[in-house]
């Protein structure tokens, strides 16, 4: 397999965030398959590969560079246009196409029909995030009735139903870094989790939802909202409960029952299975696979699928306008 470059901006600081640490763990787990190697293109860093002193070596045909932070892909993908380049997609929506030349891989399958309709013409494949084995319920005391996290909260979550929840039970609102999150989980009753409001102000979508899943292996009931790709594995009803349920009082209502009830919901093994890092592996390895073999066989061939670009679109359209009107045309002359 050729050698993979993971191409982040940092590798924390500034760039500290989710989709950093979910990027991080696929590279720890693709260094099982084959050679991998972190590079950064911001900011030097020790130790660390710089993307502008990779271009004097003489040939890149055996490394495949991966790129994956949304902002940056356009201008990324643009510069190693002339190389083997594979876009890790997390979140979807930002406002760029790449040629089918560049494989995609989603990290949910959200984010996987979202690709699928702007490039019908890619190859694309599904690899979710990992979920690390440190996200176990530790059958300990739950001492915290009521986990938020501030950051991606919603107004309504922060301003009413926090304060309202904070007279009949015990809140926790995180505001900065937690080391131990799983620690964090593992005492608590249940996590709240509402980011709709948050993407829809960043205009992209929620890639994955890690958090709510990681609760979730820790044994917390959830409650959250649903958008993107914290669709692909909540299930209201099932195995969470869906917040801002039409009413404020409402949701304290559903929250204080949940807190005190013995019947639990909770995240089947069979699904979290497959977010562990056994099943990803072996996923990423038949990725990995076909995808050298595009790259082996792409010059063999020519791109003569036609893209859904807007001007076909607008022939298309125009298209059927014209084929309703001769038809009406035709039925009036009969």
């Amino acid at each position: 397999m050729r050698k993979l470059y993971f191409l982040v901006p940092g590798t924390g600081g500034k760039f500290a965030c989710g989709g950093l640490w979910a990027e991080l763990k696929t590279f720890n787990l693709a260094q099982q398959i084959c050679k991998s190697q972190l590079v950064t293109y911001r900011q030097r860093e020790p130790e660390t590969l710089f993307l502008d002193d990779i271009f004097p070596a003489k040939s890149l045909e055996n490394v495949i560079f991966v790129i994956s932070w949304g902002f940056d892909v356009p201008s990324l993908a643009d510069k190693l246009k002339n190389y083997h380049i594979v876009y890790h997609a997390h979140s979807a929506g930002y406002n760029f196409i790449l040629p089918p030349s560049v494989p995609i891989i989603t990290v949910s399958r959200n984010t996987m029909g979202y690709w699928g309709q702007k490039a019908p013409n890619s190859l694309i494949y599904y690899l979710p995030n990992q979920i690390s084995n440190e996200f176990t319920n530790l059958h300990i005391e739950r001492d915290i009735d009521v986990l938020v996290q501030a950051r991606k909260s919603s107004e309504y979550l922060i301003k009413q139903l926090v304060p309202e929840l904070k007279k009949h039970c015990k809140v926790f609102v995180v505001d900065s870094y937690v080391k131990d999150l799983s620690q964090l989980f593992n005492r608590t009753k249940v996590y709240l989790y509402d980011s709709a409001e948050y993407w829809a102000q960043q205009g992209i979508s929620e890639g994955f939802g890690l958090q709510p899943m990681e609760a979730l292996a820790c044994g917390c009931q959830v409650f959250s909202s649903v958008n993107g790709g914290l669709s692909d594995y909540l299930d209201p009803g099932f195995n969470c409960y869906k917040i801002a349920g039409y009413s404020t009082i409402y949701d304290v209502q559903r929250i204080l029952k949940t807190i005190n009830s013995s019947n639990k919901m909770i995240l089947l093994e069979q699904v979290l299975s497959e977010y562990r890092a056994d099943n990803i592996i072996k996923r990423l390895e038949l990725i990995l696979e076909d995808i050298n073999l595009f790259f082996d066989s792409k010059p063999q061939y020519s791109n003569d699928i036609q893209t859904l670009t807007k001007l076909k679109f607008t022939k298309l359209f125009f298209k059927k306008v014209w084929e309703k009107i001769r038809k009406v045309c035709n039925s009036l002359f009969l």
